[in-house]
């Protein structure tokens, strides 16, 4: 969303903040902005937001305000934009309906947020060690409490057993349970209720019931069950705030290729150093070799080798001369240029590729999994069993309140999903491992599930469905001594084909007095004589070529110009991957920003039939959903940096080792080495692993059906709802086991 000048002052508020209706909401008016078409626009980070239906609750009730045209919010970054229009609602009036939907807010700040989810991750990290810890302990004390159970230990030892467990559980359940515990009170304050609420609810009955049964010297108590379901809980949760901690990472690596510092020419003709974000359209900006743009323009003076890979992902540098169109992050390479700004930073392309990754996010984040839908029905159908449970004891069976709460608790115990909380987690862990042995790293917890859903496969072409590195191709057409001399003059350049004719040639020395001509290529002096290294007709050479291979000319003195091809072969195995798709019912097609007939060249070789060519980052998007409305899930194959926003967007994406930063960044599945193989992999252990989590949703599901009733009826006790619930999780672990077999999918 562009922007552009804050909003005045409210009327009566000096600092332009008004006191907020809710104390613990914070007034956002001095952030507010307006957006080029006129709207306002404010962008808070948003705490709390856990799942999908975090994300609908939150846009819904924004929406339903008066005036509001968009709300949206992206999981990943916590971030929420919302633009609106009128004066019919303020904005503390947003952030009020936020807080009143138990979440909190305050203006988005990267910085802090970023701030903010290290030191969740620290505390949650924190929980889970004193829970292990906890539980490891009690545990031992509870062993020896069973096996003393005929007998053999004394009424006194086993109190003092009892007594060492609740020292160690209560505090350790109180400072573990934060998360739990926080969650269910600010949900119980907003008069609604979740998934933290029977949880909270069963550590604090275990404990309580524990604690009661040891000072009237019962014979059990229940303080491992409460300290076990908290360390299984926090294990979820952990590994949840991890995944979508990496998910930040795309935006974050694409933002750090923004020049933060500009030189802008003055009026003048003197320079002044500005920051990226006070430069206005119209200002003319001096890029020295080695600068990036730091906003979109248009070239005023000078001509450059400019690398425009993150346009096109194309590795050659682009010549650029007076009048070419320049985008923000692009890097100039070889000469002096004075651009003239048409843009600023917000609007620029660094900010829109942000913007597309983020939206790309946005959409995964909305992906409902089976385990969501159940776990939705978890509360209440939890809370009517408990409660149906305890009155029942209570009236039909005519039972003491002691013996109606525990099997309560039994219910609430018993019931916790954590073999539905696992069934999926414990499946990704195997199934990840098994792809790192074959060099495909898993970025995201929910790619597998993703990545075996999908119906079409659409692959990046340079660096892709090809290794992206330029040979000679044409070698034993070119003697040694030629090959030789023109790799002494192509170690004084950085294009890619001056690079292959290095690699071919191997260690040498560099010619006299050499220099590079950006745009021409490289001249010098090889033993008196001068000598010219690149295009046709500056090398005084007649060119034939056509449009599907690079060339560059050697001429030395007055001999005859010598012609080197180079080609960028494709990647091991890529039309074997291609044909093993297509035998698996997935479609695949190409889609490059590189011009039609090298195109068409790999297409071809490729055996892919689909293919389109000189597309923008855009138009890759726009593509993808294309075929998104069609129905069709595709699974987004790049590495360029104008890669990243397509990775993002589609439903699945992959990015081989080799790829930008920020691309691998925004892809779910990397993988290495120079083949493509592990593409087709990658899939076919995601098809396997969806049916190991299914299998397990299933057995989850007769879990319940059968516990259940066992602790309805009072036939489980706290301590063995507790094993029976820890039995489950490593059934379905077991389950998942079985993906280390390297058992071909279908």
């Amino acid at each position: 969303m562009s922007v552009s000048q804050p909003l005045e002052q409210a009327p009566g508020c000096p600092s332009g903040l008004e006191p907020a209706a809710d104390a613990g909401v914070i007034d956002p008016a001095p952030f507010v902005r307006r957006t080029k078409d006129g709207a306002k626009a404010l962008e808070l980070s948003v705490y709390g937001a856990k799942c999908g239906g975090c994300i609908s609750k939150i846009e819904g009730g924004l929406n339903a305000l008066p005036g509001v045209e968009t709300a949206r919010l992206n999981l990943s970054t916590g971030k929420l934009a919302v633009a609106w229009r009128g004066e019919m609602i303020r904005p503390r009036d947003i952030t009020q309906k936020i807080s009143d939907l138990g979440y909190r807010a305050a203006p988005f700040d990267p910085h802090v947020a970023a701030q903010e989810n290290d030191a969740e991750g620290l505390f949650l990290l924190r929980c889970l060690a004193v829970a292990g810890f906890a539980m490891a302990n009690i545990m031992l004390l509870s062993v020896a409490v069973w096996a003393g159970a005929g007998g053999e230990m004394g009424d006194a030892t086993r109190l003092m057993m009892h007594w060492i467990s609740g020292m160690i559980a209560i505090p350790a359940a109180m400072f573990a349970g934060r998360p739990f515990f926080r969650s269910a009170w600010g949900a119980l304050k907003k008069g609604q209720a979740n998934m933290d609420v029977p949880i909270s609810l069963a550590v604090f009955l275990s404990l309580g019931i524990s604690v009661y049964e040891t000072l009237n010297h019962g014979p059990d108590a229940y303080f491992d069950a409460a300290v076990m379901l908290l360390f299984f809980l926090l294990i979820g949760r952990f590994l949840d705030h991890r995944l979508r901690a990496r998910a930040r990472e795309a935006a974050q690596s694409l933002l750090a290729l923004q020049a933060t510092t500009a030189s802008r020419l003055k009026n003048d003709g003197t320079l002044e150093a500005v920051s990226a974000r006070d430069i206005n359209p119209e200002d003319r900006i001096l890029l020295s070799p080695g600068d990036r743009a730091p906003v979109n323009g248009v070239v005023e003076e000078g001509a450059s080798e400019v690398d425009v890979s993150l346009v096109t992902g194309e590795s050659a540098p682009a010549h650029m001369k007076a009048g070419d169109v320049l985008y923000s992050g692009v890097l100039n390479m070889s000469s002096r240029l004075i651009m003239r700004a048409t843009a600023r930073a917000e609007d620029s392309l660094i900010a829109d590729l942000t913007r597309l990754i983020e939206a790309g996010e946005q959409g995964k984040s909305k992906y409902v999994r089976l385990a969501d839908r159940a776990a939705a029905l978890y509360v209440p159908v939890v809370h009517t069993l408990a409660l149906a449970t305890f009155v029942g004891w209570l009236v039909i069976g005519d039972a003491s309140l002691r013996v109606a709460a525990m099997n309560a608790i039994a219910v609430l115990i018993i019931t916790c999903p954590c073999a539905l909380g696992l069934a999926a987690p414990a499946v990704q862990v195997v199934a990840t491992g098994r792809l790192f042995k074959e060099g495909v790293l898993v970025k995201s917890g929910d790619a597998l599930e993703r990545l075996a859903e999908v119906d079409a496969f659409v692959f990046d072409k340079t660096g892709t469905l090809t290794l992206g590195r330029m040979r000679l191709s044409n070698r034993e057409e070119i003697s040694d001594e030629t090959l030789m001399q023109a790799a002494s003059l192509a170690r004084a350049s950085r294009h890619p084909l001056a690079r292959a004719v290095v690699m071919a040639a191997g260690a040498g020395k560099l010619a006299d007095d050499v220099h590079d001509m950006p745009g021409y290529g490289v001249e010098g002096v090889i033993n008196g004589e001068k000598a010219r290294f690149g295009r046709a007709d500056w090398v005084g050479a007649t060119s034939d070529a056509d449009n599907a291979v690079s060339e560059a000319w050697f001429k030395l003195g007055d001999q005859a110009p010598v012609r080197f091809l180079f080609e960028d072969s494709l990647r091991a195995e890529a039309a074997e991957t291609i044909s093993a798709l297509d035998h698996r019912g997935v479609v695949s097609e190409m889609l490059t920003g590189d011009r039609q007939a090298p195109a068409a060249r790999i297409a071809k070789s490729a055996g892919l039939a689909a293919w389109r060519a000189e597309l923008t980052p855009s138009d890759k998007i726009a593509r993808l959903k294309e075929l998104s409305d069609k129905g069709v899930k595709t699974a987004m194959v790049g590495d360029g940096l104008n890669d990243a926003p397509a990775l993002a967007a589609a439903h699945a994406s992959l990015s081989p080792g080799t790829a930008a930063d920020a691309s691998q960044a925004a892809a779910d599945f990397v993988f290495q080495g120079d083949s493509l193989a592990p593409v087709l992999t990658a899939y076919d252990v995601a098809k396997q692993a969806r049916r190991r989590v299914l299998e397990n949703f299933a057995f989850a599901a007769l879990y319940n059906v059968c516990a259940i009733p066992l602790a309805v009826f009072g036939f489980v006790t706290p301590l063995i709802a507790a094993l029976a619930m820890s039995g489950s999780s490593v059934i379905v672990t077991l389950n998942a086991l079985r993906m280390k077999t390297k058992k071909s999918a279908s």
